[in-house]
């Protein structure tokens, strides 16, 4: 994949950068969307989510915002992140979009509490990084992490709901995690099209048997086909599919 290109807010725009923040800054907050041809879902969400951070550390952080939106191109696949920095930086990542995946399989991680901000979406990237590469030479993709007493939270990068028949369900909302887009989206609009939601307590391996998806802005949603030493996973036939196109159907153009 290309390298991105890095703009850093100027005062009065963004301005192209040689490198990002100092490295004795820290990021506070970022956020990250996939454009496909200048289309996007939920970016209302993704700024409602980012916004609140910046606004602490910057004045500026809606007009950055703002520009931005304006700097991504309308033709083809994006994946944009944006970052408040310690120092009060504001930068943007420009970068094409990795190629996106259907399927994932995923690892527990089972060392020490790898986050500092669990609700928010940015200090601990790099740590998140770090853990699912730990997973990869097993075999998965992504690192689940569990509570102090043993359930089932999120991915290092992603959100995580599973069917109980046709009852959509998720971890507790009183879990520390962040705050995912694509999963709140998924959940909105099973309800909308009358599904029943359910909220949860469960270890690994009360998840025997259903089937367990993996949410992201990058992917979307993608199927946990295995749980490297957990519980066997299902899929039923199509489902998947016709999620997917009724998630996709929701992205609208950039403003």
């Amino acid at each position: 994949m290309s390298a991105p290109s890095i703009y850093r807010w100027a005062g009065d725009g963004l301005a192209r950068a040689d490198s990002a923040a100092s490295a004795a800054s820290a990021i506070v907050a970022a956020d990250s969307w996939l454009v496909a041809d200048a289309l996007v879902l939920a970016l209302g969400l993704h700024r409602g989510r980012f916004l609140p951070h910046a606004l602490r550390v910057s004045a500026d952080a809606e007009q950055f915002w703002d520009a931005a939106i304006a700097t991504i191109p309308r033709s083809g696949e994006w994946f944009p992140r944006v970052e408040v920095h310690s120092n009060s930086e504001l930068i943007m990542r420009l970068r094409p979009a990795p190629p996106r995946e259907r399927s994932v399989a995923v690892a527990t991680w089972t060392g020490a509490e790898p986050r500092t901000v669990p609700m928010v979406k940015g200090p601990d990237l790099e740590r998140m990084a770090e853990i699912r590469a730990v997973v990869q030479p097993a075999g998965a993709g992504e690192a689940i992490l569990l509570s102090t007493e043993g359930y089932v939270v999120e991915g290092a990068y992603s959100g995580l709901l599973w069917w109980r028949g046709e009852i959509l369900c998720g971890p507790l909302t009183e879990f520390d995690r962040v705050d995912s887009v694509t999963t709140r989206s998924v959940l909105t609009l099973a309800r909308a099209l009358g599904f029943d939601t359910h909220e949860e307590a469960v270890t690994p391996s009360e998840l025997d048997g259903v089937e367990l998806w993996a949410l992201s802005a990058l992917h979307g949603i993608r199927i946990v086909t295995s749980w490297v030493d957990g519980p066997s996973l299902a899929e039923q036939p199509g489902r998947l599919a016709s999620w997917r196109a009724r998630l996709d159907a929701l992205r609208r153009p950039l403003p």
